[in-house]
């Protein structure tokens, strides 16, 4: 049927098709509420056809889905395996890899790979069927219907004919009025993040509830999420459009589900919401500061308590013994391996601090008191002492457009750590300490006038304090307004928005000017500087043109060329959550939307205490282990015990040029083998301890032990399977071989066993 329309809402996205005899609205719902944890959390969207005859007259329809079990699988090379089950008055069809192996890879540009996906619709109106796709769908063209192929070899990659689920629904005779069938797509993880060794579940699971618990609720609470979406979907839809115009609001709308979709929310260990952020599309990061930042105007805006369990994660770290400095983490690991980069990692030593000195203050706006940064009250003095010191005119370090590499004299950083200082000021009102209250005031005041004598330049200000006749975005500029900090004068903002105009390219307006990127969220925040509505339409007019335009088909861009139409770049991030930014400029607004969450969180579980570890086999760390290695591929028996690695090279662990190396490893691949006899003690809660960049798998007598996809910073814990296990027995002899495949910068791969006991 040829497509007649499509319309893109916070929740919804609605299709309709139609020729002269049937029309056909088909909908995407996902019940992301913000506030309803319980509904928002569900991993799940339905999928709704309403059909009724075009001409008056009645005709026989069927319908037909599939999903395929590519959603399981980071490769289509892996394995799955399907099955069938009744979930109460619900057929359920779910597939999931053979390997299951559960928190067992990380990376950007890496699927998940262990769970399952499920397709589930009402039994007595549905017909379900798995096979392979083309199969399945010629069967339907054919006959209206579908049934499971019979004697499917399983498992089967993915790629070896698309294992697929798939229902088909008889309608019947349909005529004018319109008959309506659904379906619910899902996925469940099992778990969904290894938050410092503790596995946390996903946040709809955190009262031991199953898939079929999940989607009978869902079932259940169709018809009334189904009006609650619409009523969602109708209010902030007029909100948006009276605050910025129509086509500022199709762009809130576009990105909505977008920002929802790149976060996990999982729980604690006592039930409390964690909301993990994944830097798709540029590292692959989790939980990263200079993420969080721009994606929580939306949550600030619609729920303080996403915007408080987005910040947890980070704040509890800073306060551990993991983390050394005075200033704020960057991020806690790569996706969903949330581990800590206790080395300081990718530093934004002033980005970070102001960010997370603005958003608490931002939460303690939108609630009306402080109370949330209590615990963490140490740590947000540390980092605004820090600002004190090297926030005004900020050395050469990355910021969050890190992209564009380091700068000194950054302005726009330092308009950041003033508005960071203004910030911990206007806490320190809050929590009724007067004193620091006008100190950390007026230290921003001063700051703010100093810095509009060293940047001031024809009408603008620059990219840096030293470089003559350059300009950037000063996008941090818009929280002096938002938070009523008022520390820069109003006619600055004014200023810059008028020079941007100035600049402006087909699709917006750079993001300075040594480029024509630009970052659709930064210019969403500048355009919020305007003061007036004509303004503000001018800044955006062209990102939605872009939008509308564009050639690319990729999710939602957060980075792409301003005068290329053709250009995408970073992608299906949860920064585009920035974008709600300019309903946070009417507190009226603000306050009315923030006020509807009720969902009383905390307080959270504290940070995992470290383990006691003690070295069973230990790593090259302190007295480097002498290993058989080779880099060019060996025979398919290598990780078996009987290998002969005569032929092989011998060195000193580990390999590479990052962790403990001793022995220099700059191919793409390296194999390693090593014969080790246990200790004659007790030996108990055996892991390994790893470091790797980037893929590593790990045999112990030829059993897979291990494996995990990404690299690691530093040595961490890797869990040995069950098959493994059986081998490690006090005084046995055993063989430990492994593969680490490199792709791009540092690499190196070490490997030891140690015993765990927790604390």
């Amino acid at each position: 049927l040829p497509q007649l329309s499509v319309q893109v809402l916070p929740t919804r996205s609605i299709y309709e098709f139609g020729n002269e005899q049937i029309f056909v609205t088909l909908t995407f719902m996902t019940a992301a509420l913000p506030n309803d944890l319980n509904a928002l959390g569900r991993p799940l969207s339905y999928l709704t056809w309403s059909v009724r005859s075009a001409d008056a007259k009645q005709h026989s329809v069927s319908l037909y889905d599939s999903v395929s079990s590519g959603l399981a699988v980071n490769s289509p090379r892996q394995e799955v395996e399907w099955q069938e089950e009744a979930m109460g008055g619900l057929t359920a069809l779910s597939a999931g890899t053979h390997s299951q192996n559960i928190l067992g890879s990380s990376g950007d540009d890496h699927q998940l790979d262990w769970g399952y996906a499920y397709a589930v619709a009402p039994a007595s109106q549905s017909t379900p069927a798995t096979g392979l796709a083309q199969s399945l769908a010629l069967d339907f063209a054919a006959t209206g219907t579908v049934q499971s192929s019979k004697n499917l070899r399983m498992p089967r990659p993915v790629s070896d004919g698309n294992p697929t689920l798939a229902f088909a629904f008889d309608l019947g005779k349909v005529g004018a009025a319109s008959v309506s069938r659904h379906l619910m797509v899902g996925y469940d993880e099992i778990y969904s993040i290894l938050y410092f060794r503790r596995k946390l579940r996903p946040y709809w699971r955190r009262n031991g509830a199953t898939p079929a618990v999940m989607f009978q609720e869902a079932e259940r609470d169709y018809p009334t999420l189904v009006q609650r979406c619409e009523k969602f979907d109708r209010e902030l839809m007029a909100d948006m459009t009276k605050a910025g115009g129509e086509k500022y609001a199709q762009i809130a709308a576009l990105a909505y589900r977008e920002c929802v979709a790149a976060c996990g929310l999982a729980a604690d260990a006592k039930g409390q919401p964690l909301f993990f952020t994944k830097e798709n599309t540029s590292n692959g990061d989790i939980a990263t500061v200079d993420v969080i930042f721009p994606m929580d105007p939306i949550w600030v805006f619609l729920s303080p308590s996403l915007a408080k369990a987005s910040l947890v994660p980070i704040l509890d770290y800073a306060a551990s013994d993991h983390w050394k400095f005075p200033n704020a983490p960057h991020d806690l690991g790569t996706y969903p391996i949330a581990r800590g980069t206790d080395d300081g990692g990718e530093g934004m030593p002033v980005e970070e601090s102001g960010n997370m000195l603005i958003l608490c203050d931002a939460i303690a706006q939108a609630e009306g008191n402080p109370a949330f940064v209590a615990k963490w009250w140490p740590q947000l003095t540390k980092w605004a002492e820090y600002l004190e010191k090297y926030g005004l005119d900020p050395e050469e370090q990355l910021c969050t457009d890190d992209f564009m590499g380091h700068l000194a004299h950054n302005a726009n950083l330092s308009v950041k750590a003033i508005l960071g200082l203004a910030a911990y000021g206007d806490l320190c009102r809050m929590r009724g300490d007067m004193a620091n209250a006008t100190k950390y005031r007026n230290e921003a005041k001063a700051d703010a006038a100093h810095w509009i004598k060293v940047t001031q330049e024809n009408g603008h200000s620059r990219l840096a304090f030293d470089k003559a006749n350059t300009w950037s975005q000063k996008y941090n500029l818009v929280w002096d307004r938002i938070l009523g900090l008022n520390v820069f004068p109003r006619g600055i903002a004014k200023q810059e928005v008028t020079y941007y105009k100035q600049v402006i390219q087909p699709y917006g307006v750079p993001l300075d000017s040594r480029t024509h990127l630009t970052k659709m969220d930064w210019s969403l925040w500048t355009a919020t500087l305007a003061e007036n509505q004509s303004d503000f339409e001018t800044l955006i007019d062209p990102i939605y043109r872009y939008l509308n335009e564009t050639t690319a088909r990729v999710p939602m861009v957060d980075s792409y060329v301003t005068d290329d139409i053709h250009s995408d770049g970073m992608h299906a991030r949860p920064v585009v959550g920035g974008i709600f930014i300019k309903m946070l400029a009417n507190r009226r607004v603000w306050r009315k939307w923030a006020s509807q969450d009720r969902e009383n969180v905390g307080p959270w579980d504290d940070l995992p205490v470290r383990p006691i570890v003690t070295d069973v086999v230990p790593t090259s760390q302190q007295t480097p282990a002498i290993w058989r290695y080779t880099t060019i591929l060996p025979a398919a028996n290598w990780f078996r015990p009987g290998f002969d690695d005569s032929g092989w090279k011998q060195g000193p662990g580990g390999f590479g040029n990052a962790g403990a190396h001793h022995t220099d490893w700059n191919t793409s691949d390296i194999w390693i083998r090593r014969t080790v006899t246990l200790p004659a003690r007790s030996l108990f809660n055996l892991q390994f301890l790893v470091f790797h960049d980037e893929d590593i798998e790990i045999y112990i007598d030829g059993v897979l032990a291990g494996k995990e996809a990404g690299y690691l910073t530093s040595y961490d814990s890797l869990e040995i399977t069950p098959e493994a296990l059986a081998h490690l027995k006090p005084g046995a002899t055993i063989t430990i071989a492994a593969h680490c495949h490199q792709t791009i910068g540092g690499q190196g791969i070490d490997i030891g066993i140690v015993s765990v006991k927790e604390r």
